[in-house]
């Protein structure tokens, strides 16, 4: 069980920059990714849709043996992490690591004068998981703004220019005004904003992405359980989406990961086939 992947789940691309993070930090372990593009986006969508959706492809992980599920996608973490947990690991004894509760032990730490702003897709600031994850500090004050239109200037590959900065202006003046001094990135596609966010925010304010958090996560979690890769031969991996084309899914992945991804596979969510391992 030790060698097999771990298992990283996202409704796109987004969360290639988790899976990034789990590479450089953890060089060792081997890699399974699924990207829902045939559902994504997530955001705009019911949290019971989100919740089938997400289970649908975790099971499909499971049944192809990862040691080890990362929810690499805030709307996703919301809408299912109780469920995941209590059906992968209080079930199964598979670890389940999500995306909010690091960018919120971040935040807290990295917090001067304790005004903190988030920012995520409509159905990430819907659901109050962040606002409920800060509620172990009631000394924070916490302001919440979705970006939804983040997603799709990152998805054309826009990271800069005039259109980009009036809406992050129109979108980030609120938490301006609030006099936040550390921002969270709620969604993973974001970081790749991270320009346009620092340039129109100011200096003055700290972003903060949970890729790096994760990944942290996701080490302490293999130690604890024991479960480390010991393979001595080089790690795999394998990249996997959902939708009817691969073209435009490899584009994003080579931009938020770089070269580790040489091969995408489509699959079917519910009917996922156990192919090769990439690497």
């Amino acid at each position: 069980m030790s060698d097999a992947p771990i298992g990283i789940f996202d409704s796109g691309v987004g969360g290639l920059t988790v899976a990034r993070a789990i590479i450089d930090q953890l060089p060792g372990e081997s890699v399974l990714y699924v990207g829902d593009t045939a559902h994504s986006p997530y955001g705009p969508k019911p949290i019971a849709l989100v919740r089938e959706y997400t289970l649908a492809v975790l099971d499909d992980l499971v049944e192809r043996g990862v040691k080890m599920i990362v929810i690499a996608c805030n709307t996703a973490s919301a809408a299912t992490l109780r469920d995941a947990r209590e059906r992968y690991t209080q079930q199964l004894g598979i670890p389940v690591v999500e995306v909010i509760q690091p960018a919120v032990r971040a935040a807290v730490v990295q917090s001067r004068v304790g005004r903190i702003g988030v920012i995520g897709t409509t159905g990430t600031i819907m659901s109050r998981a962040y606002d409920d994850a800060f509620a172990a500090a009631p000394h924070l004050s916490v302001h919440s703004r979705a970006c939804p239109r983040f997603v799709e200037f990152v998805e054309a590959g826009i990271t800069s220019g005039p259109e980009l900065f009036d809406v992050a202006e129109e979108y980030l003046a609120p938490l301006k005004a609030e006099g936040i001094d550390t921002l969270v990135l709620g969604c993973t596609h974001y970081p790749l904003l991270a320009g346009a966010i620092r340039y129109v925010m100011g200096p003055g304010v700290t972003l903060v992405s949970s890729a790096d958090e994760t990944a942290a996560d996701v080490y302490r979690t293999l130690v604890q359980h024991g479960i480390e890769r010991a393979d001595p031969a080089p790690p795999t991996y394998e990249f996997d989406a959902t939708g009817k084309s691969k073209i435009e899914f490899t584009r994003l992945a080579r931009r938020f990961l770089g070269p580790e991804v040489s091969t995408v596979e489509l699959v079917e969510t519910g009917t996922i086939p156990l192919p090769e391992r990439h690497t």
